[in-house]
């Protein structure tokens, strides 16, 4: 796999209060990522851009809201997103302090 398609297949953290939880509690770390993508492409995506061992991943599509603008109804886009577990000793991390 290419480190073009690395960088199109992962689109940005997903940072949250439950993502904060589930990375402090199993190791997981979520992703938004490109709808077409498959379980082994974004294991191999994670370990290429971040030089990290993964264990797991797990995807689910997310189904974009309905929203109302004054007096038209639009929708968001649905995305999907990647939870993706970790080996031990391995970490991602966010912040970009060294």
């Amino acid at each position: 796999m290419s480190e073009e398609r690395s960088y199109q297949i992962i689109l940005s953290p997903h940072i949250s209060e439950k993502a904060t939880i589930v990375a402090d509690q199993n190791n997981q770390f979520i992703f938004k990522v490109a709808t077409d993508a498959t379980k082994p492409e974004i294991k191999k995506a994670v370990e290429m851009l971040f030089s990290v061992k993964v264990k797991s991943v797990q995807t689910t599509n997310v189904k974009g809201k309905q929203k109302k603008f004054g007096r038209t109804v639009g929708r968001r886009s649905s995305w999907k997103k990647a939870y993706v577990g970790l080996e031990a000793g391995h970490d991602i991390d966010f912040s970009g302090v060294e």
